[in-house]
């Protein structure tokens, strides 16, 4: 590294703006921080997001799998999560997935049918859940007509990236952020750091960790892209009746790429996405970023030609159909909250008296059941006014990997949005906001199902107590008895012992 600096000049920074709550970042967090802000009252809303679109990884990087919304028969993720779904749904071609009230059926035919979208079937045992696939693009729109629907409260900052805290003290006043209009300042009773990257928290003075454990997602990066002019559907047959040929262009591909790809349906047959898992790299530094980009993109059209070779019957008139505009991120640096997120959180049943989101984990060690996630998940430590949800909330080295993925994001971010506007109209702060307030308005006004909530029916406790909510599986019960869930969670999920990962993310 270059060891020489260099002396910033002193300047008056003009103040572009001044709202209630700020939400930096317009990812599926932020963009429902915002929505849900306004939604709860707040009239002087300010997004700001560095591109020129809503939805970060999901519209940008191509995550385009919504999983695992719903357990046997109740679904527990809804609220803005679901509106997504009933707004695209209106749209041809624009979402692929069982509807709500599918959730839990056991009937092999209905398995079958919802087999090749992810998070769409649980086995074992062998279910439909409430999952689905989206088209990036319809998205993009919807999200820019949703914003639209409350512009009288949302004013929309594209093109303009956060970059540092204003702070007096310990507490957060606004943000400078820099643009083709140059550096600015917004000034904000609340701000909602949606970054992803826990941006603007690591520049507060809050604490915050970059560990993640090795063998987790979170530890790897990617860049998506999509293939089209075939059938997917036609390719899946193949693949089950060429199993020769289909490990050939397997290895192939891993040779090209040098990493794990993986080729998954999209909400049409005949364009597919091709998500990929590059270890070791970290999203938020610049060598990790650039390898990645590069790396992928100058591979791709020999990647093209290794489908057409191993497989012409299926590819002959295959093309490129496109590349994500964006990195695809997974983790990085995280927030340590006021509570960090652990295994013992879905290998107990945990309760959380100030639950904002009931979310379930894509963890089938547990069956894939809910688990509450806590306020103090994105209340950042030793600043005030300051809020993190989204990819980045507080959870340890392993935890994380479970609790980052696109609901969490939305579900998380609704959370802040109205916890922002309610503290905003009491006069409180981030730390003193009321949060049985907060609950009332997620569950009573947005459709969002909360644990021991008087707006959120009782059937959906009754089901996880049916069920046997918790690890399930019978090592994982003998954990259970002996106290170590944590431990237990550990060696089945990555097969190796470990210490105690609660305590692993500070």
């Amino acid at each position: 590294m270059n060891a020489k600096t260099y002396l910033e000049p002193e300047t008056l920074v003009p103040v572009y703006d001044e709202c209630d709550v700020l939400v930096v970042g317009g990812g599926s967090a932020g963009h429902s921080a915002a929505v849900a802000a306004a939604r709860a009252g707040c009239k002087n809303v300010i997004l700001m997001e560095r591109y020129g679109y809503c939805g970060g990884d999901v519209t940008g990087g191509y995550v385009l799998l919504i999983p695992s919304l719903s357990f046997h028969e109740k679904t527990y993720v809804r609220g803005i999560q679901e509106e997504w779904y009933t707004r695209l749904s209106k749209i041809p071609g624009a979402v692929r997935g069982p509807d709500a009230s599918l959730a839990g059926i056991t009937d092999p035919e209905e398995v079958r049918k919802w087999a090749d979208v992810g998070g769409a079937t649980h086995i074992p045992p062998a279910r439909v859940e409430h999952g689905f696939m989206l088209d990036p693009t319809q998205l993009k729109i919807e999200m820019d007509i949703m914003l639209d629907e409350l512009k009288d409260s949302i004013r929309v900052l594209y093109h303009s990236w956060g970059v540092k805290p204003i702070m007096e003290g310990n507490v957060c006043k606004g943000v400078l952020f820099e643009s083709k209009e140059g550096r600015k300042a917004i000034l904000a009773k609340v701000v909602i750091d949606a970054t992803g990257d826990a941006d603007l928290c690591r520049l507060s003075g809050a604490p915050t960790s970059s560990a993640i454990d090795d063998d987790c997602r979170c530890s790897s990066t990617a860049l998506v892209y999509r293939i089209g002019g075939f059938s997917k559907n036609a390719y899946n047959a193949w693949n089950f009746s060429h199993r020769e040929e289909a490990q050939k262009l397997s290895e192939a591909l891993y040779k090209l790429h040098g990493f794990r790809t993986g080729m998954i349906t999209g909400p049409t047959d005949d364009v597919s996405w091709v998500n990929n898992w590059q270890p070791k790299r970290d999203c938020s530094k610049i060598a990790d970023q650039t390898a990645t980009e590069m790396g992928t993109r100058l591979v791709l059209r020999q990647v093209l030609e290794a489908y057409k070779t191993y497989a012409p019957e299926i590819f002959k008139d295959a093309f490129l159909y496109d590349v994500a505009p964006q990195l695809g991120t997974r983790g990085s640096h995280r927030i340590v909250g006021e509570y960090v997120i652990s295994s013992n959180d879905w290998a107990f049943p945990v309760e959380h008296e100030d639950c904002i989101a009931w979310h379930c984990t894509v963890d089938t060690l547990n069956d894939n059941a809910p688990i509450e996630i806590p306020y103090r998940s994105i209340l950042p430590q030793k600043v005030e006014n300051l809020l993190a949800p989204g990819r980045h909330i507080s959870a340890d080295r392993i935890a994380i990997d479970n609790v980052n993925l696109i609901p969490q994001c939305v579900g998380t971010g609704q959370a802040a949005g109205v916890a922002a506007a309610v503290a905003v109209a009491d006069g409180s702060s981030t730390h003193t906001v009321n949060v049985a307030k907060v609950q009332d308005i997620l569950a009573g006004e947005q459709d969002v199902p909360l644990p021991r909530n008087a707006h959120t029916d009782k059937s959906y406790t009754e089901c996880l107590v049916e069920h046997e909510y918790g690890l399930y599986t019978p090592a994982a019960k003998a954990a259970r008895a002996s106290g170590d869930a944590a431990g237990s969670y550990r060696h089945w999920t990555l097969s190796k012992g470990a210490g105690d990962p609660s305590k692993s993310g500070k």
